[in-house]
Parts: structure tokens; C-alpha cells; sequence
């Protein structure tokens, strides 16, 4: 069961309505008031999946009047003994709903759409290991490329930015994925100037040739990223999964363009563009499923325009992409 303490500081008077509010919601296990200072308390409630965004959403809503509170949600290693589950609760489990509130989406992934010096460095560094990979023909190297890229971030960001209507964060992150992608381009292509490439080597040629399955691939991977960000469960598989999505075309781009190989290049950079388009749409519509979307009504009405719009967008890429690649492997 994912568990997670939820302390809300309020004013003491909002203090009765708060208790009641958590009383009548099935995932508020315990609960405890105490008071920091006069005239402020806090109450602290255990709390299980299900449900908890409904909790959050009507103590947002209590206190919107008022700008002296705060709400913290801190994860749970193990309570003793385990609180038994309630049928509700199993019920939402078997239907694979969102486990992770809106809230704890938006702090997972924010931070990896910034950029600062530590996105930055690693990209350069994952597109040296990838580029070096790929060179030699070392799949293993670039496996460990795949493991420190850190493209998985602003993807994400993107994502949960269109289903929640946040412009701000959508911005963020689009600038964050073309920052990353561009310097990757340009590292690698640094590099192809610098070491002689075997136009027969596996790992490239495999990077310029698209076809179906790589669509396939890409709808998969953001998939997975997305149900694995909204589940709680580790994204670290996930994030290899994008990072094999994003960084090897990319490199290999960078690589044919300092060579001089238009083709390859070309079909490197489709098969980049089928990955990206791929990896935002099954991702958007993982969140659409599972209910991610804001707190208020108008909220709610500037993001369904903003998924509507985003989801024909990306249909048509997608679609547009098809026509493409089996037109590209007609000629090819």
C-alpha cells in the first residue's frame, strides 16, 4: 500500500472543519492535531492512495480564502502493523488508477525540466559515452549513455504540463528538450569530426533506419513512463527505455551530419522525430486515462483544450510520420 503523511497548517479556526473533512474520506487512516503556536494548527493524517488527490483537492478548496497555510506530503517507508486495506481501495488498485497526486507529479517532475549545470553536463557527458558507443560498435557502452541521459525529465514535464493546462511548465520544459537535444546534436557532431566513422557499423546503421516497429517502440516507452511516474513505481527502467528512444538518434544525427552522410542523416533525424512524437502521445494519453488533470473548473477547462489540442497534434505528426517512413522504405 502507498502510504504518504499529509501535515496541513492552517489557522486554528479552520482547525473542527479540517478534522471533518478527513473524517469522511475512506483514505485517511490516523489523524492527529496538534498546535505549533497559538492561534496555528497542525494536522497531521496517515494516508493511503485512494482517494488522497480528493483530500488534497477539499482542503485546497477550504482554505483558498486564506493565504496562511500549508500543506506537506512526505512519503512513508513502513508502518507496524500494516493498516488493513479497505475494498475501495483494492477496487482502485485493480483498475490501475493514479496512485500519486497531481502535486507529487508535478514536484517529481518539474526539476527535471530546469536548466542548469547539471543538465547540461550530462548531456555533453551521455552524448560522449553514446557517440563513443556508437563509434566502436560497444552496445554496452551505449547502454551506460542510456542510464545518464537525462532527456527523460523535460519529456515528461511536457507531458503533465498539456494535462494539467500549465503553460508555464510546458514552456519550461520545450525549452529544456530543445536545449538538451541541440547540444546533444552539437556534441556529437564535434565528435564526428574528430573520429573517423565505419559506415558499416551496427550500432549506426541501426540508428538510421526507421520502420514501424519503431513506432511501436516509441508508444511503448511513453507508456511506460508515464504509468511508472503515476503508479509510483521506479522509473529507472523507464528512463532507459526514453533514453533509447532519444539519445542514440540523436547522436547518430550529430555523427552523420559532420560526416557528410545526407541520407543517413535524414534517416537518423526521422526516426528521432518518430521517437519523440511517439513517446508524447502515448504518454498524454496515459494521463488522460488515469484522471491526471487540475483542481479548479477553469483550470480544468484551459487543459481540456490544451490535451484536445495537443492530442490531434500529435495524431496527425504521428500519422504524417507513418506516410513517411513507408515512403522512406520504399526508396531505401
Amino acid at each position: 500500500m502507498t502510504l504518504r503523511i499529509v501535515e496541513v497548517t492552517a489557522k486554528a479556526e479552520y482547525g473542527k472543519k479540517l478534522q471533518e473533512i478527513a473524517a469522511d474520506n475512506p483514505s485517511v487512516i490516523s489523524l492527529r492535531m496538534s498546535s505549533k503556536q497559538e492561534g496555528v494548527q497542525t494536522l497531521s493524517m496517515l494516508v493511503a492512495a485512494y482517494e488522497r488527490q480528493k483530500l488534497l483537492d477539499k482542503i485546497q478548496s477550504h482554505l483558498s480564502a486564506d493565504k496562511d497555510w500549508r500543506i506537506v506530503v512526505l512519503p512513508v517507508e513502513a508502518v507496524i502493523p500494516q493498516p488493513e486495506q479497505p475494498e475501495e481501495a483494492i477496487e482502485s488498485l485493480a483498475k490501475a488508477e493514479a496512485v500519486q497526486t497531481r502535486e507529487e507529479l508535478y514536484a517529481d517532475v518539474e526539476s527535471g525540466a530546469v536548466i542548469n549545470v547539471n543538465f547540461l553536463v550530462l548531456v555533453v557527458l551521455s552524448t560522449v559515452v553514446a557517440a563513443i558507443g556508437l563509434t566502436e560498435d560497444n552496445v554496452a557502452v551505449v547502454i551506460g549513455a542510456m542510464v545518464i541521459a537525462p532527456l527523460l525529465g523535460p519529456n515528461l514535464a511536457s507531458i503533465l504540463g498539456i494535462a494539467l493546462g500549465d503553460r508555464e511548465l510546458i514552456l519550461q520544459a520545450a525549452k529544456a528538450s530543445a536545449a538538451g537535444l541541440l547540444l546533444s546534436l552539437v556534441v556529437a557532431a564535434a565528435i564526428g569530426l574528430v573520429i573517423p566513422l565505419d559506415l558499416h557499423n551496427g550500432e549506426l546503421i541501426a540508428r538510421t533506419r526507421v520502420g514501424l516497429d519503431g513506432i511501436v517502440l516509441a508508444l511503448a516507452s511513453g507508456a511506460a513512463a508515464a504509468l511508472s511516474l503515476t503508479t509510483g513505481l521506479s522509473s529507472a527502467l523507464v528512463g532507459v527505455m526514453v533514453a533509447v528512444a532519444l539519445l542514440p538518434p540523436v547522436a547518430t544525427l550529430g555523427l552523420m551530419l559532420a560526416a557528410g552522410q545526407a541520407t543517413a542523416a535524414t534517416g537518423a533525424a526521422l526516426l528521432l522525430a518518430t521517437n519523440i512524437v511517439g513517446i508524447n502521445l502515448a504518454g498524454q494519453v496515459v494521463f488522460l486515462v488515469q484522471g491526471v488533470k487540475p483542481r479548479t473548473w477553469l483550470e480544468k477547462r484551459s487543459a481540456h483544450q490544451s490535451v484536445k489540442i495537443s492530442l490531434s497534434v500529435w495524431i496527425a505528426c504521428l500519422a504524417a510520420l507513418a506516410a513517411i517512413i513507408f515512403y522512406w522504405r520504399q526508396i531505401h
